[in-house]
C-alpha cells in the first residue's frame, strides 16, 4: 500500500470513527431506534446499487437499439428525438447519432481511442464548422466499417478535437442508403 492510498484509508477510519462517536452519544439511549435507521438507509444503499446494475438492461428502453429485418436496417427513434446507430469499426462497435446535417463520418477523441487510434499521432489541418462554433479535425481512413450486412473499406473519417458526447454519422456515410422515415422508425436500404 503506497503512502497516498494509506492517508486516504486514514481519513476514512477518522471519519467513521468520528460518526461512530456521534451515532453513540446522539441514540445511547435508542440503540434499537439507531439500528433501525441503520438499517434503512442500507437497504436505500442496496436499492442505489441495484438500479446501478440493472442500468444497462434498461437502457435499450431510453436509447433504442437498430434491428436487421432482411436487406434493410431499422432504427427506432430515441426518447431525446434522435436516430442512434451501432456501427462495427474494426470489430469494435461504436454508437453514433445520426446527422443529416454533418457531411462526414466523425468520431470523438473517445471514440477515436477506443479504435486504436492515437490522438498524439493525428495531424489536426482541416476545420469543421458546428454548432459550437469551429472546431480542428483530423482526416483518418477506417479499414473496415459494418452495419449489418452492409460493409466499407477503407472508409475516410474524421476524427475532432472539439467537446464531443459521442460519434456523428454524416452524409458520407448515409448517401450509400435509401433513408426512408416511417411513423416513429428509419429505415435504410441499399
Amino acid at each position: 500500500m503506497d503512502g497516498d492510498t494509506l492517508a486516504r484509508v486514514a481519513y476514512l477510519a477518522i471519519i467513521l470513527v468520528a460518526l461512530g462517536g456521534w451515532v453513540l452519544v446522539e441514540f445511547r439511549q435508542r440503540m434499537g431506534q439507531a439500528l433501525r435507521m441503520a438499517l434503512a438507509w442500507g437497504l436505500i444503499f442496496l436499492g442505489m446499487m441495484a438500479g446501478y446494475g440493472l442500468w444497462t438492461d434498461i437502457r435499450q428502453d431510453i436509447m433504442p437499439v437498430q434491428i436487421q429485418a432482411g436487406g434493410a436496417i431499422e432504427v427506432p427513434r430515441a426518447e431525446d428525438g434522435h436516430y442512434y446507430l451501432t456501427l462495427r469499426i474494426n470489430e469494435t462497435d461504436v454508437p453514433f447519432m445520426v446527422d443529416t446535417g454533418a457531411s462526414g463520418l466523425v468520431l470523438s477523441l473517445d471514440d477515436a481511442s477506443a479504435l486504436g487510434i492515437d490522438p498524439e499521432s493525428l495531424m489536426f489541418t482541416g476545420e469543421a464548422s458546428t454548432a459550437n462554433g469551429i472546431v480542428r479535425t483530423a482526416q483518418v481512413t477506417l479499414p473496415v466499417i459494418e452495419l449489418g450486412p452492409f460493409r466499407n473499406e477503407g472508409f475516410r473519417a474524421y476524427v475532432t478535437e472539439g467537446e464531443m458526447d459521442g460519434s456523428l454519422l454524416g452524409m458520407d456515410y448515409l448517401d450509400q442508403f435509401h433513408m426512408e422515415f416511417v411513423g416513429n422508425r428509419m429505415v435504410l436500404r441499399q
